[in-house]
C-alpha cells in the first residue's frame, strides 16, 4: 500500500494573497487555498482518483456573488444598480475605477484560488496514477482540471488585461512571475484547451454519469473559440465552432423562456454551467447561488414568503428600447422584470407610448415587481418564478443554476466568424443567425452582415457575463458605451489591478 501525503501549499503565503475582505464579503465560502493539505491519503485507491476533480468542481460552481457582475456590469445591456452600500461598483459601470475596492480583489482572490485549486488536483491525480490508476481515465480528469482554469484565465484578462499566468502548483511563483500581454494570455488558454481536447468525454454534459454536468470535449473546444475571438484568429474560431455545431450535441431550447428557469438546468443548450440543488428538499442540506445581488428590492410573490432581492443589476433603457424597436417579445419578456416606475419612465418618450401587453409590472408566472427606490427594472434572466421555488425554500432563485456558455453564443460566433473571412464545415453565417432568431420568434434573414450579428448578440446575450461589453470592446465600438451620461474612452477597458494585489506582488506595481 503507497501512503504519501497531500502538498502543502505554503499557506503563510496565501494568507496574505488571499487576504480577508472587508464586512461586504461576509457571505463569501473561506478560501480552500486557506486549507492545508496534510492528512494522509492512500493513493493506491484507484476509485478514489475522482475526489479531487469533484473538489474542484465544488470549487468552480462556488463563484462568489459579487464576482460576475463585477465581470458583467461595464455594458450598455445593464446598469448597477445605485442608492446603496455599493457605490464604487455603481461608479465602475460608469468607468470611474477604485483600485481599492473590495470587489476587485475579492474577483482576482477568488479565480486564482480556484486556478491553484486546480492544480493542486492535478498534481494529486498524477500521484494515484503513479500508484496504478488508469492512465487515460487521470488524463481526462486533468484535461477537465484544466477546461475549467481556462475559462477562468479568460475572464481574468478579459478584464485587466495583461495577466499572470500560474504555470505550476507553487503560488509562490507569482512573487517572481512576469505578466504576459493579452494576446499571450489567450494563446496560452487555445493551447491549453488543444491538450485538453483529446482526452475529454463526447457526450452531453447531462449525460455524463461519472460526474454529471461535468465539461466535455466541446466545453474545451468553445473555450478555444473565446481565445482565439480575442486574438482575431477567426479562423480558430470557425473550426472549432464547427466542431461544435457537427457534433449534434447540443441544441436551442425551444422555450426561451423556460432555459432560464428549473427547465434549464442541465439543458441541452448548455455547453457550461454552475450546478446548485436543494436535493428536492424544503429544508436541510443545499447548494445555492446568492442570487440575491440581480433580484428586485420590493416584489409581491405568488408564493408567500419567498425574499426578494437586493436590486444591483438593472437592464438598461437603452437594451429595452433597443429590443422595443427590433419586434421582440420573448426574450425581452425574459430578460427584464418590469416595474410600474420603469414603465411610467419608458412610456414618457412618445415612441414608446403603447407598449405590448407582456411589458408589466406582472410575471407570466404571477410575481408582481413592485416599485423600489435602487432600480427601475431587474434581470429576468437570474430570476426564478417563486412557484418553482421548492415548497420550503425561500431564498430568491434558490436552486437556480447559473449558466456560462450557451449554444446560441456558438452559432453566433461561428456567423461572425465566417462574416469576418473564415470558411465553415459546418453551416453558413445565415443559417447560424436564423436558427437564433428562429426560437426567438423572428423573421428569417438572407445575407446576414456583422451589424445583424452584433445586433444579434445584444439581443440574445444581454446581461450574461459582460458579453455585450467585451464584443464592443473586441469591435472597437466605444460609442457604444457613451450612454445615459457615460464617458468611454480607450484607457478604461481594463480595471486596475487590485491595491492588495499591487502591495504584493512586484509584477503588478508598474509605478
Amino acid at each position: 500500500m503507497k501512503i504519501l501525503n497531500k502538498y502543502n501549499l505554503g499557506t503563510s503565503l496565501l494568507a496574505l494573497l488571499l487576504l480577508v475582505l472587508p464586512a461586504c464579503e461576509e457571505n463569501l465560502d473561506e478560501p480552500a487555498l486557506n486549507r492545508t493539505f496534510n492528512q494522509e491519503i492512500d493513493y493506491s485507491i484507484s476509485d478514489n482518483m475522482v475526489l479531487p476533480l469533484i473538489g474542484v468542481y465544488a470549487d468552480f460552481y462556488s463563484r462568489g456573488w459579487e464576482t460576475i457582475p463585477l465581470i458583467a456590469v461595464r455594458g450598455d445591456d445593464v446598469n448597477a444598480g445605485g442608492l446603496g452600500d455599493q457605490q464604487p461598483f455603481d461608479a465602475t459601470d460608469k468607468f470611474v475605477y477604485d483600485q481599492a475596492y473590495w470587489m476587485y480583489n475579492s474577483l482576482w482572490q477568488l479565480n486564482f484560488n480556484d486556478i491553484y485549486t486546480g492544480k493542486t488536483a492535478i498534481q494529486q491525480i498524477e500521484l494515484y496514477r503513479e500508484a496504478g490508476a488508469p492512465s487515460a481515465l487521470a488524463d481526462q480528469y486533468i484535461a477537465e482540471v484544466n477546461t475549467l482554469n481556462g475559462f477562468l484565465l479568460l475572464y481574468l484578462s478579459r478584464v485587466w488585461g495583461e495577466m499572470l499566468i500560474p504555470e505550476t502548483a507553487d503560488p509562490t511563483d507569482l512573487l517572481v512571475a512576469e505578466l504576459s500581454t493579452k494576446d499571450e494570455v489567450m494563446q496560452y488558454i487555445s493551447q491549453l484547451m488543444d491538450e485538453s481536447i483529446p482526452h475529454l468525454p463526447t457526450v452531453h454534459p447531462a449525460d455524463r454519469t461519472d460526474v454529471p454536468g461535468g465539461v466535455n470535449r466541446y466545453t474545451a473546444l468553445a473555450i478555444k473559440a473565446m481565445a482565439e475571438q480575442e486574438l482575431g484568429n477567426y479562423q480558430a474560431v470557425a473550426d472549432a465552432t464547427s466542431e461544435i455545431i457537427n457534433s449534434g450535441v447540443y441544441q436551442l431550447e425551444p422555450d426561451f423562456y423556460e432555459l432560464f428557469k428549473l427547465k434549464g438546468k442541465l439543458n441541452r443548450e448548455n455547453i457550461l454551467e454552475l450546478q446548485y440543488s436543494d436535493y428536492g428538499q424544503g429544508s436541510g442540506d443545499a447548494n445555492f447561488h446568492l442570487f440575491d445581488f440581480y433580484g428586485p428590492q420590493g416584489w409581491d410573490p405568488a408564493v408567500d414568503g419567498i425574499g426578494g432581492g437586493w436590486g444591483f443589476f438593472e437592464p438598461s433603457f437603452k437594451f429595452i428600447k433597443f429590443m422595443l424597436d427590433r419586434g421582440e417579445t420573448v426574450r425581452l419578456e425574459t430578460s427584464v422584470l418590469f416595474t410600474d416606475r420603469g414603465i411610467a419612465e419608458l412610456q414618457q418618450d412618445p415612441k414608446y407610448a403603447d407598449l405590448p401587453d407582456f411589458v408589466s409590472n406582472t410575471t407570466r408566472d404571477g410575481d408582481v415587481i413592485k416599485d423600489y427606490a435602487r432600480a427601475k427594472f431587474a434581470s429576468g434572466k437570474h430570476y426564478l418564478p417563486s412557484n418553482q421555488i421548492t415548497p420550503g425554500r425561500t431564498g430568491y432563485s434558490n436552486n437556480k443554476n447559473y449558466t456560462c456558455i450557451r449554444y446560441a453564443e456558438i452559432l453566433l460566433m461561428h456567423a461572425e466568424a465566417i462574416l469576418q473571412g473564415a470558411s465553415s464545415s459546418a453551416i453558413s453565417a445565415d443559417q447560424a443567425v436564423n436558427l437564433v432568431r428562429a426560437r426567438a420568434g423572428l423573421p428569417q434573414i438572407t445575407g446576414v452582415t456583422l451589424q445583424n450579428v452584433v445586433d444579434e448578440k445584444f439581443a440574445e446575450l444581454a446581461m450574461e457575463w459582460g458579453v455585450r461589453y467585451y464584443d464592443l470592446i473586441r469591435w472597437e465600438r466605444y460609442d457604444e458605451l457613451n450612454y445615459d451620461g457615460r464617458t468611454f474612452t480607450p484607457d478604461k477597458i481594463y480595471l486596475p489591478y487590485p491595491q492588495n494585489q499591487v502591495d504584493l506582488l512586484p509584477a503588478l506595481d508598474k509605478g
